[in-house]
């Protein structure tokens, strides 16, 4: 089929035209190894401070406190498991939410297997975790506090500053994995007590296989990689200059006109969530009606299951998720959508759409009247939805 829609950019996103010429020359003519002292590795240093300058900016942080790993799982790994065996003299205690990325609640069940005990908290119906609940489970061993942004399948912004205020008044580092939220949500780490924040760059415009930790100065965390003197000592490896240009060219691109952008994303979001709901019964939004992203509609279809109606979308020429794309093999149900209450055939019928800059409204009238004749044909198709209708009359 000549026609394709992506509506996936909670999985990834193209790399921009502009972040590729950027990163170009970096695989050629300035290909030196930034740890050299002679000009060809003094040019890919200043190219990798540069970057690490420009991603310090777009979030109120000091160059100093920019780590650049090799992804968002990389970048969550390190916060969780590095602050936990820094204090472990201090308690071997760790909050986090029961909707977080797998990069923090595997990480946290590993840490258990360690002698690390976990809190995972609850969420509402939205998806929002309670700043209270997070100051009713601190004990004087908890060494870390870790609560995402915004969530990757439902899009529900949680309220970041109250529960970094929570933390602060407890003396407890926090860390927020802000994977999803940059570019989508202003961010200012000088103004909110944040120790420790996680991004990708290919969640906003730039490359795969480059992500960023930031860490405010003072917070104890120990390496996450030991070998070279890399990342100020603190992460090992040779630097992926190509791709790290790639990233602060890509969130200086992304973070300039937020505004702009959650204006345009938001009027594309919510046309499409009022046509769904008003033209296919028997569906419901997922996540918070508006503290959620400007990108991001979840739905739930009853009496659907998630794969037919993403294979039959594709055939029509339209690329969306069923959630999460790092469990998309996965036959489970999402976590996330148990978590704010969804019995397991709701949640096994759930569609994420997550819009980018290039949609347009044409795209949302397409997607929808063929989703509609899609999830007409697949209730069609099931016993339990004429079960339903025949106990209905």
């Amino acid at each position: 089929m000549d026609k394709r829609i992506y509506v996936d950019h909670s999985a990834t996103t193209p790399v921009l035209p502009q972040v590729l010429e950027k990163m170009l020359p970096y695989f050629t003519e300035n290909f030196g190894n930034a740890s050299s002292i002679y000009s060809e590795g003094r040019d890919a240093k200043r190219a990798i401070e540069a970057a690490r300058e420009k991603v310090a900016k777009a979030i109120g942080a000091d160059a100093s406190e920019i780590f650049f790993t090799g992804c968002g799982t990389e970048a969550d790994n390190w916060a969780v498991r590095g602050t936990a065996y820094a204090n472990r003299a201090k308690g071997n205690h760790i909050i986090t939410s029961s909707v977080e990325h797998h990069a923090v609640l595997h990480t946290c069940q590993s840490l258990e297997k360690e002698g690390f005990e976990v809190t995972y908290l609850p969420v509402d119906e939205f998806g929002r975790v309670s700043p209270d609940d997070v100051k009713a489970a601190i004990t004087d061993k908890t060494i870390l506090i870790t609560i995402m942004f915004a969530n990757n399948e439902i899009g529900t912004i949680m309220p970041i500053e109250k529960i970094a205020k929570v933390a602060e008044d407890a003396g407890v580092p926090f860390h927020t994995d802000a994977v999803q939220a940059i570019g989508l949500v202003p961010i200012d780490v000088s103004k909110v007590n944040i120790s420790m924040l996680s991004m990708s760059a290919h969640k906003f415009g730039g490359p795969k296989g480059i992500g960023a930790l930031y860490v405010k100065k003072g917070t104890k965390l120990n390496n996450f990689m030991n070998g070279g003197a890399q990342e100020r000592n603190k992460r090992a490896g040779t630097e992926n200059t190509p791709a790290i240009v790639g990233m602060g060219e890509a969130i200086e691109i992304a973070t300039a006109d937020i505004e702009g952008k959650a204006k345009k994303l938001s009027a594309l979001r919510d046309a499409y969530i009022e046509k769904v709901l008003s033209k296919i019964p028997y569906s419901h939004l997922n996540g918070h009606p508006t503290e959620r992203l400007a990108s991001n509609a979840n739905i739930s279809f009853e009496f659907i299951e998630g794969e037919g109606m993403l294979l039959s979308l594709d055939m029509k020429g339209i690329a969306a998720s069923s959630g999460s794309a790092c469990t998309s093999g996965s036959l489970d149900p999402s976590h996330v959508l148990l978590a704010i209450g969804l019995k397991h055939e709701e949640a096994h019928g759930s569609l994420r759409v997550t819009f980018g800059e290039e949609n347009t409204m044409e795209d949302v009238d397409y997607i929808v009247d063929n989703l509609a004749v899609i999830v007409e044909r697949l209730r069609s198709m099931s016993p339990l939805y004429e079960e339903f209708v025949k106990n209905a009359k």
